[in-house]
């Protein structure tokens, strides 16, 4: 259950954040506007409260159950950290790419597409993975509403145990495997992306 929160969040923080990056460096003033906002309001609200407003408030009007609304509430709150992620990898790309795409007749679209993105995603990717890890940390925040991911699970054996001491250590445990796995995953994107000139140093 922790597995799959974090999963399908992640991927809609990426689709969501990806969205609202590109709103923020548009030409268009209204999407700056509003790509800022949702990036300011998202990050200033502590996840726990907006699982708590998914869940309670949409979650009631819409029907959701808890673990859409877990997935939901996770998502979109990291979905404001990876659109600064994203918006911030693209910037990075000199400007002079835009005027050779230009140059050769390419559309703002199909230069962001085919040139811009795939120099930027070099870049996004190494910060990127860093925030998946911090999502799964964070789906524990989701056991709040009585999804069984593994913060519930060792809450429940410990209820029906009272091995408490023993059971927060396996639960500590279990989140530092796979956090050291997924850190190691880390630093091999980091050597695998690393670009010259970007503050990480091209190892191979």
């Amino acid at each position: 259950m922790t597995i799959a929160i974090t999963v399908l969040s992640y991927l809609l923080a990426l689709l969501l954040g990806l969205g609202v990056g590109l709103m923020q460096i548009s030409n268009r003033r209204l999407l700056v506007m509003f790509g800022k906002g949702y990036v300011d309001v998202l990050r200033g609200v502590p996840l726990l409260v907006q699982i708590f407003f998914i869940y309670f408030g949409l979650g009631r009007i819409f029907n959701l159950d808890r673990f859409s609304a877990g997935v939901i509430a996770v998502g979109i709150c990291y979905s404001a950290y990876m659109a600064e992620i994203i918006r911030a990898g693209i910037e990075s790309v000199a400007h002079g790419q835009h005027e050779a795409a230009a140059s050769l007749g390419m559309t703002p679209a199909q230069t962001m597409r085919h040139v811009i993105l795939p120099q930027a995603t070099r870049i996004i990717v190494p910060p990127s993975a860093s925030e998946f890890i911090a999502c799964l940390k964070d789906s524990s925040l989701v056991s709040i509403i009585g999804l069984r991911e593994l913060t519930r699970a060792g809450r429940e054996y410990y209820s029906q145990y009272f091995v408490d001491f023993q059971t927060w250590l396996l639960v500590g445990v279990v989140y530092l495997a796979m956090t050291l796995l997924l850190t190691r995953f880390t630093r091999y994107l980091e050597k695998r992306f690393a670009v010259r000139g970007y503050g990480t140093g091209l190892r191979r």
